[in-house]
Protein backbone atom coordinates (compact mmCIF):
# COMPACT_ATOMS: atom_id res chain seq x y z
CA UNK A 1 0.00 0.00 0.00
CA UNK A 2 2.92 2.37 0.70
CA UNK A 3 4.13 2.05 -2.88
CA UNK A 4 0.58 2.61 -4.17
CA UNK A 5 0.25 5.79 -2.11
CA UNK A 6 3.63 7.00 -3.35
CA UNK A 7 2.56 6.43 -6.93
CA UNK A 8 -0.67 8.37 -6.33
CA UNK A 9 1.15 11.32 -4.76
CA UNK A 10 3.64 11.38 -7.60
CA UNK A 11 0.84 11.57 -10.17
CA UNK A 12 -1.09 14.09 -8.06
CA UNK A 13 1.89 16.42 -7.73
CA UNK A 14 2.86 15.99 -11.37
CA UNK A 15 -0.59 17.12 -12.48
CA UNK A 16 -1.01 19.99 -10.06
CA UNK A 17 2.18 21.39 -8.51
CA UNK A 18 5.06 20.51 -10.78
CA UNK A 19 7.73 23.21 -11.05
CA UNK A 20 10.41 23.84 -13.62
CA UNK A 21 13.06 22.51 -11.23
CA UNK A 22 11.15 19.32 -10.54
CA UNK A 23 10.53 18.72 -14.22
CA UNK A 24 14.21 19.20 -15.11
CA UNK A 25 15.38 17.08 -12.20
CA UNK A 26 12.97 14.30 -13.10
CA UNK A 27 14.18 14.32 -16.70
CA UNK A 28 17.83 14.08 -15.66
CA UNK A 29 17.20 11.32 -13.15
CA UNK A 30 15.19 9.44 -15.75
CA UNK A 31 18.19 9.73 -18.08
CA UNK A 32 20.45 8.31 -15.38
CA UNK A 33 18.12 5.36 -14.88
CA UNK A 34 18.02 4.72 -18.59
CA UNK A 35 21.79 4.86 -19.03
CA UNK A 36 22.61 2.68 -16.04
CA UNK A 37 19.84 0.20 -16.63
CA UNK A 38 18.22 0.32 -13.22
CA UNK A 39 14.64 -0.04 -14.35
CA UNK A 40 13.08 -3.46 -13.75
CA UNK A 41 13.66 -5.67 -16.78
CA UNK A 42 10.92 -6.94 -18.96
CA UNK A 43 8.61 -3.92 -18.76
CA UNK A 44 8.43 -0.18 -19.25
CA UNK A 45 7.26 2.14 -16.47
CA UNK A 46 4.36 4.45 -17.12
CA UNK A 47 4.39 8.21 -16.68
CA UNK A 48 4.26 9.24 -13.04
CA UNK A 49 5.06 5.72 -11.78
CA UNK A 50 7.45 5.33 -8.88
CA UNK A 51 10.17 2.88 -9.91
CA UNK A 52 12.02 1.20 -7.06
CA UNK A 53 15.68 0.48 -7.74
CA UNK A 54 17.09 -2.56 -6.00
CA UNK A 55 20.72 -2.87 -4.87
CA UNK A 56 22.02 -6.44 -5.03
CA UNK A 57 25.19 -7.35 -3.13
CA UNK A 58 27.15 -10.52 -3.81
CA UNK A 59 28.46 -12.21 -0.62
CA UNK A 60 31.44 -14.60 -1.08
CA UNK A 61 30.84 -18.20 -0.07
CA UNK A 62 32.19 -19.11 3.35
CA UNK A 63 35.74 -20.42 3.28
CA UNK A 64 36.44 -19.18 -0.20
CA UNK A 65 40.17 -18.43 -0.18
CA UNK A 66 40.39 -16.24 -3.21
CA UNK A 67 38.37 -15.03 -6.16
CA UNK A 68 38.72 -16.78 -9.43
CA UNK A 69 39.56 -14.89 -12.59
CA UNK A 70 35.91 -14.56 -13.60
CA UNK A 71 35.01 -13.05 -10.20
CA UNK A 72 37.83 -10.54 -10.53
CA UNK A 73 36.53 -9.51 -13.93
CA UNK A 74 33.04 -9.12 -12.51
CA UNK A 75 34.38 -6.95 -9.68
CA UNK A 76 36.25 -4.76 -12.13
CA UNK A 77 33.14 -4.42 -14.28
CA UNK A 78 31.06 -3.59 -11.21
CA UNK A 79 33.57 -0.96 -10.13
CA UNK A 80 33.45 0.65 -13.54
CA UNK A 81 29.63 0.61 -13.45
CA UNK A 82 29.72 2.27 -10.04
CA UNK A 83 31.90 5.04 -11.44
CA UNK A 84 29.40 5.50 -14.25
CA UNK A 85 26.51 5.66 -11.79
CA UNK A 86 28.39 8.12 -9.55
CA UNK A 87 29.19 10.35 -12.50
CA UNK A 88 25.63 10.29 -13.73
CA UNK A 89 24.32 10.97 -10.24
CA UNK A 90 26.67 13.92 -9.88
CA UNK A 91 25.38 15.26 -13.19
CA UNK A 92 21.82 14.89 -11.93
CA UNK A 93 22.65 16.74 -8.70
CA UNK A 94 24.26 19.54 -10.70
CA UNK A 95 21.22 19.80 -12.97
CA UNK A 96 18.90 19.96 -9.95
CA UNK A 97 20.98 22.74 -8.43
CA UNK A 98 21.01 24.68 -11.69
CA UNK A 99 17.23 24.23 -12.00
CA UNK A 100 16.80 25.75 -8.56
CA UNK A 101 18.77 28.77 -9.67
CA UNK A 102 16.59 29.05 -12.76
CA UNK A 103 13.43 29.29 -10.65
CA UNK A 104 14.68 32.48 -9.03
CA UNK A 105 16.14 33.98 -12.18
CA UNK A 106 14.22 36.11 -14.66
CA UNK A 107 11.97 34.04 -16.92
CA UNK A 108 13.69 33.37 -20.21
CA UNK A 109 11.52 32.51 -23.15
CA UNK A 110 12.28 32.27 -26.87
CA UNK A 111 10.29 34.58 -29.17
CA UNK A 112 7.31 33.06 -30.90
CA UNK A 113 8.68 30.79 -33.61
CA UNK A 114 6.30 32.06 -36.26
CA UNK A 115 6.99 35.74 -35.60
CA UNK A 116 10.60 36.36 -34.57
CA UNK A 117 14.01 34.75 -35.06
CA UNK A 118 15.62 33.23 -32.02
CA UNK A 119 17.54 35.84 -30.05
CA UNK A 120 21.26 35.36 -29.52
CA UNK A 121 22.26 34.32 -26.01
CA UNK A 122 24.56 37.33 -25.78
CA UNK A 123 21.64 39.70 -26.32
CA UNK A 124 19.38 39.55 -23.22
CA UNK A 125 15.72 40.48 -23.61
CA UNK A 126 14.93 44.06 -22.66
CA UNK A 127 12.47 44.50 -19.81
CA UNK A 128 10.47 47.51 -18.65
CA UNK A 129 12.06 49.56 -15.84
CA UNK A 130 11.31 48.46 -12.29
CA UNK A 131 8.29 49.92 -10.54
CA UNK A 132 10.41 51.48 -7.81
CA UNK A 133 14.10 52.00 -7.21
CA UNK A 134 15.83 49.82 -4.65
CA UNK A 135 17.26 46.33 -4.22
CA UNK A 136 16.19 43.54 -6.55
CA UNK A 137 13.40 41.61 -4.87
CA UNK A 138 12.72 37.88 -5.33
CA UNK A 139 9.81 36.75 -7.42
CA UNK A 140 6.59 35.84 -5.64
CA UNK A 141 4.42 32.88 -6.56
CA UNK A 142 0.72 33.77 -6.65
CA UNK A 143 -2.29 31.63 -7.46
CA UNK A 144 -4.30 33.37 -10.16
CA UNK A 145 -7.86 34.10 -9.15
CA UNK A 146 -6.77 35.63 -5.85
CA UNK A 147 -9.16 38.60 -5.49
CA UNK A 148 -6.38 40.66 -3.89
CA UNK A 149 -4.80 40.96 -7.36
CA UNK A 150 -7.86 42.74 -8.76
CA UNK A 151 -9.20 44.57 -5.68
CA UNK A 152 -7.86 47.96 -6.80
CA UNK A 153 -6.02 50.70 -4.91
CA UNK A 154 -7.32 50.89 -1.31
CA UNK A 155 -9.84 53.66 -0.70
CA UNK A 156 -13.14 54.95 -1.97
CA UNK A 157 -14.18 57.16 -4.84
CA UNK A 158 -11.89 58.36 -7.63
CA UNK A 159 -8.22 57.42 -7.18
CA UNK A 160 -6.22 60.45 -6.10
CA UNK A 161 -2.58 61.30 -6.71
CA UNK A 162 -1.85 60.91 -3.01
CA UNK A 163 -3.39 57.43 -2.96
CA UNK A 164 -1.44 56.33 -6.03
CA UNK A 165 1.82 57.65 -4.53
CA UNK A 166 1.23 55.52 -1.43
CA UNK A 167 0.40 52.53 -3.64
CA UNK A 168 3.50 52.82 -5.80
CA UNK A 169 5.93 53.30 -2.91
CA UNK A 170 4.92 49.94 -1.37
CA UNK A 171 7.75 47.52 -2.36
CA UNK A 172 5.43 44.51 -2.68
CA UNK A 173 3.67 46.15 -5.62
CA UNK A 174 6.95 46.15 -7.55
CA UNK A 175 7.72 42.45 -7.02
CA UNK A 176 7.59 40.32 -10.15
CA UNK A 177 4.87 37.69 -9.82
CA UNK A 178 5.17 34.08 -10.92
CA UNK A 179 1.62 32.98 -11.81
CA UNK A 180 0.28 29.64 -10.62
CA UNK A 181 -2.90 28.32 -12.23
CA UNK A 182 -5.82 27.14 -10.06
CA UNK A 183 -7.15 23.58 -9.99
CA UNK A 184 -8.39 22.47 -13.39
CA UNK A 185 -6.41 25.02 -15.35
CA UNK A 186 -3.26 23.84 -13.54
CA UNK A 187 -3.10 20.91 -15.94
CA UNK A 188 -2.24 23.47 -18.63
CA UNK A 189 0.77 25.04 -16.92
CA UNK A 190 2.93 24.19 -19.93
CA UNK A 191 0.49 26.13 -22.12
CA UNK A 192 1.08 29.46 -20.35
CA UNK A 193 2.23 32.18 -22.73
CA UNK A 194 5.78 32.27 -21.30
CA UNK A 195 7.09 34.42 -24.13
CA UNK A 196 4.48 37.05 -23.35
CA UNK A 197 5.28 36.97 -19.63
CA UNK A 198 9.02 37.25 -20.28
CA UNK A 199 8.50 40.41 -22.32
CA UNK A 200 5.85 41.77 -19.97
CA UNK A 201 6.34 40.42 -16.40
CA UNK A 202 3.47 40.70 -13.97
CA UNK A 203 3.55 43.00 -10.93
CA UNK A 204 0.70 44.16 -8.73
CA UNK A 205 1.24 47.76 -9.81
CA UNK A 206 1.06 46.84 -13.50
CA UNK A 207 -2.04 44.68 -13.00
CA UNK A 208 -3.77 47.53 -11.15
CA UNK A 209 -2.91 50.02 -13.90
CA UNK A 210 -4.33 47.59 -16.44
CA UNK A 211 -7.49 47.20 -14.37
CA UNK A 212 -8.06 50.96 -14.43
CA UNK A 213 -7.53 51.15 -18.18
CA UNK A 214 -9.78 48.13 -18.84
CA UNK A 215 -12.80 49.74 -17.16
CA UNK A 216 -12.15 53.36 -18.18
CA UNK A 217 -14.43 54.64 -20.98
CA UNK A 218 -12.13 57.63 -21.43
CA UNK A 219 -10.01 55.44 -23.69
CA UNK A 220 -12.73 55.85 -26.33
CA UNK A 221 -13.06 59.02 -28.38
CA UNK A 222 -16.35 60.11 -26.77
CA UNK A 223 -15.69 58.54 -23.34
CA UNK A 224 -18.64 56.14 -23.65
CA UNK A 225 -17.06 52.74 -24.36
CA UNK A 226 -14.45 50.78 -22.39
CA UNK A 227 -12.91 47.34 -22.86
CA UNK A 228 -15.48 46.09 -20.34
CA UNK A 229 -18.34 47.32 -22.53
CA UNK A 230 -17.84 44.25 -24.74
CA UNK A 231 -16.03 42.06 -22.20
CA UNK A 232 -17.97 42.59 -19.01
CA UNK A 233 -17.53 40.50 -15.84
CA UNK A 234 -21.31 40.63 -15.40
CA UNK A 235 -21.81 39.01 -18.82
CA UNK A 236 -19.22 36.24 -18.65
CA UNK A 237 -16.41 38.61 -19.73
CA UNK A 238 -18.17 38.82 -23.07
CA UNK A 239 -21.32 40.68 -24.14
CA UNK A 240 -24.79 39.17 -24.36
CA UNK A 241 -25.32 40.69 -27.81
CA UNK A 242 -24.83 39.03 -31.18
CA UNK A 243 -21.91 41.31 -31.96
CA UNK A 244 -19.95 43.96 -30.11
CA UNK A 245 -21.54 47.41 -29.74
CA UNK A 246 -19.20 50.38 -30.07
CA UNK A 247 -19.40 54.17 -29.95
CA UNK A 248 -22.66 55.74 -31.09
CA UNK A 249 -24.31 52.31 -30.90
CA UNK A 250 -22.46 50.95 -33.95
CA UNK A 251 -22.57 47.18 -34.37
CA UNK A 252 -19.40 45.19 -34.96
CA UNK A 253 -19.14 42.29 -37.35
CA UNK A 254 -18.33 39.55 -34.83
CA UNK A 255 -19.37 38.25 -31.43
CA UNK A 256 -17.27 39.43 -28.46
CA UNK A 257 -14.88 36.63 -27.36
CA UNK A 258 -14.29 36.09 -23.65
CA UNK A 259 -11.31 37.83 -22.01
CA UNK A 260 -10.59 35.27 -19.28
CA UNK A 261 -8.00 32.46 -19.38
CA UNK A 262 -6.07 34.48 -21.95
CA UNK A 263 -2.84 33.59 -20.17
CA UNK A 264 -3.15 30.23 -21.93
CA UNK A 265 -3.44 31.77 -25.37
CA UNK A 266 -1.00 33.34 -27.81
CA UNK A 267 -2.66 34.85 -30.92
CA UNK A 268 -5.94 36.67 -30.21
CA UNK A 269 -9.28 37.49 -31.88
CA UNK A 270 -11.50 35.04 -33.73
CA UNK A 271 -9.10 35.02 -36.68
CA UNK A 272 -5.85 35.22 -34.68
CA UNK A 273 -4.78 38.45 -36.36
CA UNK A 274 -3.19 39.85 -33.17
CA UNK A 275 -0.03 37.93 -32.35
CA UNK A 276 -0.17 38.75 -28.63
CA UNK A 277 -2.48 39.86 -25.86
CA UNK A 278 -0.68 43.21 -25.89
CA UNK A 279 -1.47 43.75 -29.58
CA UNK A 280 -5.10 42.73 -29.03
CA UNK A 281 -5.50 45.20 -26.17
CA UNK A 282 -4.75 48.28 -28.28
CA UNK A 283 -6.51 47.21 -31.48
CA UNK A 284 -10.08 48.25 -30.52
CA UNK A 285 -8.90 51.70 -29.37
CA UNK A 286 -8.54 52.92 -32.95
CA UNK A 287 -11.23 50.79 -34.54
CA UNK A 288 -13.79 53.32 -35.86
CA UNK A 289 -16.71 51.08 -34.90
CA UNK A 290 -15.49 50.08 -31.44
CA UNK A 291 -13.76 52.90 -29.50
CA UNK A 292 -13.14 55.25 -32.42
CA UNK A 293 -10.00 56.95 -31.07
CA UNK A 294 -6.40 57.12 -32.29
CA UNK A 295 -3.40 55.72 -30.44
CA UNK A 296 -1.93 59.21 -30.32
CA UNK A 297 -5.17 60.57 -28.90
CA UNK A 298 -5.29 57.91 -26.18
CA UNK A 299 -1.71 58.62 -25.09
CA UNK A 300 -2.32 62.38 -25.04
CA UNK A 301 -5.50 62.05 -22.98
CA UNK A 302 -3.89 59.73 -20.44
CA UNK A 303 -0.90 62.06 -20.14
CA UNK A 304 -3.25 64.87 -19.12
CA UNK A 305 -4.46 62.89 -16.09
CA UNK A 306 -1.85 63.07 -13.28
CA UNK A 307 -2.77 59.71 -11.71
CA UNK A 308 -2.28 57.84 -14.97
CA UNK A 309 0.86 59.79 -15.86
CA UNK A 310 2.47 59.01 -12.49
CA UNK A 311 1.77 55.29 -12.81
CA UNK A 312 3.19 54.98 -16.32
CA UNK A 313 6.33 56.87 -15.31
CA UNK A 314 6.92 54.68 -12.23
CA UNK A 315 6.04 51.34 -13.79
CA UNK A 316 7.42 51.72 -17.32
CA UNK A 317 9.46 54.91 -17.33
CA UNK A 318 7.29 56.25 -20.18
CA UNK A 319 3.75 56.61 -21.45
CA UNK A 320 3.23 55.12 -24.91
CA UNK A 321 0.60 53.05 -26.67
CA UNK A 322 2.77 49.95 -26.31
CA UNK A 323 2.85 50.47 -22.53
CA UNK A 324 -0.93 50.88 -22.53
CA UNK A 325 -1.19 47.48 -24.22
CA UNK A 326 1.21 45.90 -21.73
CA UNK A 327 -0.77 47.17 -18.75
CA UNK A 328 -4.14 45.96 -20.07
CA UNK A 329 -2.62 42.59 -21.03
CA UNK A 330 -1.19 42.19 -17.51
CA UNK A 331 -4.66 42.64 -16.03
CA UNK A 332 -6.26 40.25 -18.52
CA UNK A 333 -3.66 37.56 -17.77
CA UNK A 334 -4.83 37.29 -14.16
CA UNK A 335 -8.48 36.81 -15.14
CA UNK A 336 -8.95 33.05 -14.83
CA UNK A 337 -11.78 30.67 -14.06
CA UNK A 338 -11.78 28.99 -10.65
CA UNK A 339 -12.52 25.25 -10.28
CA UNK A 340 -15.90 24.16 -11.59
CA UNK A 341 -18.06 21.17 -10.57
CA UNK A 342 -16.38 19.31 -13.43
CA UNK A 343 -12.91 20.02 -12.04
CA UNK A 344 -13.80 18.93 -8.51
CA UNK A 345 -15.40 15.75 -9.83
CA UNK A 346 -12.28 14.95 -11.86
CA UNK A 347 -10.16 15.51 -8.76
CA UNK A 348 -12.30 13.09 -6.77
CA UNK A 349 -11.97 10.47 -9.50
CA UNK A 350 -8.19 10.51 -9.04
CA UNK A 351 -8.73 8.85 -5.65
CA UNK A 352 -10.67 5.97 -7.20
CA UNK A 353 -7.64 3.65 -7.40
CA UNK A 354 -7.10 3.83 -3.63
CA UNK A 355 -9.05 1.99 -0.98
CA UNK A 356 -10.11 3.49 2.33
CA UNK A 357 -7.11 2.05 4.20
CA UNK A 358 -4.64 3.60 1.77
CA UNK A 359 -6.19 7.02 2.32
CA UNK A 360 -6.62 6.73 6.08
CA UNK A 361 -3.02 5.64 6.69
CA UNK A 362 -1.58 8.77 5.08
CA UNK A 363 -2.42 12.01 6.91
CA UNK A 364 -1.69 14.33 3.97
CA UNK A 365 -3.58 12.12 1.56
CA UNK A 366 -6.54 11.91 3.92
CA UNK A 367 -6.64 15.71 4.19
CA UNK A 368 -6.58 16.12 0.39
CA UNK A 369 -9.36 13.56 0.03
CA UNK A 370 -11.52 15.26 2.66
CA UNK A 371 -11.04 18.67 1.01
CA UNK A 372 -11.86 17.28 -2.42
CA UNK A 373 -14.96 15.49 -1.18
CA UNK A 374 -16.16 18.67 0.52
CA UNK A 375 -15.65 20.64 -2.69
CA UNK A 376 -17.65 18.08 -4.68
CA UNK A 377 -20.48 18.30 -2.16
CA UNK A 378 -20.42 22.11 -2.32
CA UNK A 379 -20.38 22.14 -6.15
CA UNK A 380 -22.06 18.87 -7.17
CA UNK A 381 -22.11 17.56 -10.69
CA UNK A 382 -25.49 16.18 -11.72
CA UNK A 383 -25.96 12.68 -13.08
CA UNK A 384 -27.00 14.21 -16.41
CA UNK A 385 -23.75 16.19 -16.51
CA UNK A 386 -21.74 13.07 -15.70
CA UNK A 387 -23.36 11.25 -18.60
CA UNK A 388 -22.69 14.29 -20.77
CA UNK A 389 -19.02 14.14 -19.75
CA UNK A 390 -18.80 10.61 -21.13
CA UNK A 391 -20.27 11.77 -24.43
CA UNK A 392 -18.03 14.85 -24.58
CA UNK A 393 -14.82 12.85 -24.20
CA UNK A 394 -15.84 10.01 -26.52
CA UNK A 395 -15.89 9.48 -30.26
CA UNK A 396 -19.66 9.63 -30.05
CA UNK A 397 -19.67 13.29 -29.08
CA UNK A 398 -16.52 14.14 -31.04
CA UNK A 399 -16.15 17.31 -28.94
CA UNK A 400 -12.49 16.76 -28.12
CA UNK A 401 -11.62 16.98 -31.78
CA UNK A 402 -11.30 20.71 -30.95
CA UNK A 403 -12.15 21.24 -27.27
CA UNK A 404 -9.12 19.76 -25.54
CA UNK A 405 -6.56 20.74 -22.92
CA UNK A 406 -6.96 22.46 -19.58
CA UNK A 407 -8.97 25.31 -21.11
CA UNK A 408 -11.01 22.89 -23.24
CA UNK A 409 -9.91 24.66 -26.43
CA UNK A 410 -7.17 23.67 -28.87
CA UNK A 411 -6.24 27.26 -29.80
CA UNK A 412 -6.60 26.34 -33.48
CA UNK A 413 -8.90 27.47 -36.29
CA UNK A 414 -11.70 25.40 -37.84
CA UNK A 415 -14.46 25.84 -40.38
CA UNK A 416 -17.63 24.36 -38.88
CA UNK A 417 -19.90 25.85 -41.53
CA UNK A 418 -21.26 28.83 -39.59
CA UNK A 419 -22.27 31.61 -42.00
CA UNK A 420 -20.93 29.77 -45.02
CA UNK A 421 -24.39 29.76 -46.63
CA UNK A 422 -24.36 33.56 -46.96
CA UNK A 423 -23.67 35.23 -50.34
CA UNK A 424 -20.51 36.82 -48.91
CA UNK A 425 -19.45 34.79 -45.89
CA UNK A 426 -16.86 35.97 -43.36
CA UNK A 427 -13.58 34.43 -44.59
CA UNK A 428 -12.14 34.20 -41.06
CA UNK A 429 -8.56 33.01 -40.73
CA UNK A 430 -8.01 33.30 -44.50
CA UNK A 431 -7.80 37.10 -44.15
CA UNK A 432 -4.66 36.58 -42.04
CA UNK A 433 -2.91 33.63 -43.70
CA UNK A 434 -4.20 33.98 -47.30
CA UNK A 435 -4.33 30.18 -47.34
CA UNK A 436 -7.53 29.08 -49.15
CA UNK A 437 -7.80 26.12 -46.76
CA UNK A 438 -8.39 28.61 -43.91
CA UNK A 439 -11.48 30.12 -45.52
CA UNK A 440 -14.29 30.28 -42.98
CA UNK A 441 -12.07 28.99 -40.15
CA UNK A 442 -12.33 30.59 -36.72
CA UNK A 443 -10.59 30.05 -33.39
CA UNK A 444 -11.98 27.41 -31.05
CA UNK A 445 -13.61 29.08 -28.03
CA UNK A 446 -13.29 27.62 -24.54
CA UNK A 447 -16.03 25.49 -23.00
CA UNK A 448 -15.23 26.94 -19.58
CA UNK A 449 -18.02 29.25 -18.38
CA UNK A 450 -19.64 28.91 -21.79
CA UNK A 451 -23.08 28.93 -20.16
CA UNK A 452 -22.47 32.61 -19.27
CA UNK A 453 -21.27 33.93 -22.62
CA UNK A 454 -24.08 33.39 -25.12
CA UNK A 455 -24.98 33.99 -27.88
CA UNK A 456 -22.46 31.74 -29.59
CA UNK A 457 -20.23 31.33 -32.65
CA UNK A 458 -18.14 34.04 -34.27
CA UNK A 459 -21.22 35.87 -35.55
CA UNK A 460 -23.45 35.35 -32.51
CA UNK A 461 -25.96 33.55 -34.71
CA UNK A 462 -26.61 30.67 -32.29
CA UNK A 463 -28.59 31.76 -29.24
CA UNK A 464 -28.40 28.81 -26.83
CA UNK A 465 -26.23 25.83 -25.92
CA UNK A 466 -29.06 23.57 -27.02
CA UNK A 467 -28.87 25.13 -30.49
CA UNK A 468 -25.07 24.72 -30.46
CA UNK A 469 -25.45 20.98 -29.89
CA UNK A 470 -28.06 20.74 -32.65
CA UNK A 471 -25.64 22.44 -35.07
CA UNK A 472 -22.90 19.93 -34.38
CA UNK A 473 -25.32 17.02 -34.35
CA UNK A 474 -26.36 17.74 -37.93
CA UNK A 475 -22.72 18.06 -39.04
CA UNK A 476 -22.57 21.80 -39.63
CA UNK A 477 -23.19 23.38 -43.02
CA UNK A 478 -21.45 21.71 -45.99
CA UNK A 479 -18.96 23.92 -47.83
CA UNK A 480 -15.66 23.39 -49.71
CA UNK A 481 -13.45 24.09 -46.69
CA UNK A 482 -15.56 22.43 -43.97
CA UNK A 483 -13.30 20.88 -41.35
CA UNK A 484 -12.80 17.14 -41.73
CA UNK A 485 -13.51 16.91 -38.00
CA UNK A 486 -17.14 17.93 -38.49
CA UNK A 487 -19.57 15.06 -39.07
CA UNK A 488 -23.16 14.19 -38.10
CA UNK A 489 -23.29 12.84 -34.52
CA UNK A 490 -26.77 11.27 -34.50
CA UNK A 491 -27.28 11.85 -30.78
CA UNK A 492 -30.53 11.02 -29.03
CA UNK A 493 -32.62 13.72 -27.40
CA UNK A 494 -31.40 12.64 -23.96
CA UNK A 495 -27.76 12.59 -25.07
CA UNK A 496 -28.06 16.13 -26.39
CA UNK A 497 -29.55 17.29 -23.10
CA UNK A 498 -26.80 15.53 -21.13
CA UNK A 499 -24.13 17.21 -23.24
CA UNK A 500 -25.61 20.62 -22.48
CA UNK A 501 -25.63 19.81 -18.75
CA UNK A 502 -21.96 18.87 -18.90
CA UNK A 503 -21.06 22.19 -20.50
CA UNK A 504 -22.97 23.98 -17.75
CA UNK A 505 -20.97 21.97 -15.18
CA UNK A 506 -17.78 23.55 -16.59
CA UNK A 507 -18.78 26.87 -15.02
CA UNK A 508 -16.52 28.20 -12.26
CA UNK A 509 -16.26 31.54 -10.46
CA UNK A 510 -14.08 34.34 -11.81
CA UNK A 511 -12.15 36.73 -9.55
CA UNK A 512 -13.93 39.52 -7.74
CA UNK A 513 -12.86 42.69 -9.53
CA UNK A 514 -13.13 46.35 -8.58
CA UNK A 515 -14.88 47.94 -11.54
CA UNK A 516 -15.71 51.51 -10.48
CA UNK A 517 -12.57 53.02 -8.90
CA UNK A 518 -10.78 54.94 -11.64
CA UNK A 519 -8.24 57.79 -11.61
CA UNK A 520 -9.48 61.28 -10.88
CA UNK A 521 -9.30 63.74 -13.76
CA UNK A 522 -11.32 64.89 -16.74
Amino acid sequence: MTRQRSKFLTEFLTGHTATVALALATSVVALVVTLVGCAPSGRTGSKGEVVEIETIETIPAAGQAQKNARAVAIDEEAAQSKKTVDAATAAADLAIAEAGKTIDAKAEAAPAADKQPMAKETQPMKEPPAVAAGPVLPRERVVLGDPALTAGVPGNGPITLEQIDQWLVDPKNAVELEPVLPLGLSQGAAQIDRAGLAKNPLTRAKIELGRQLYFDPRLSVDSTVSCASCHSPTEGYSANTKTGVGIRGQLGGRNSPVSFNRILSGPQFWDGRADSLEAQAVGPLQNPIEMGFTHEGVVKRLGEMPVYKKQFEKIFGELSIDRVGQAIAAFERVLVTAPSPYDHNEQLQSFATLDADDIAEDQDLAAKYAATKAAVEAQPMSEEAKRGREIFFSEKGNCTACHVGANLADENYHNIGIGMDKPEPDVGRFAVTKDPADTGAFKTPTIRNVALSGPYMHDGSVATLEEVVEWYDKGGHPNPTLSAKIRPLKLSTQEKADLVEFMKACTGPTPTVETSRLPAGD
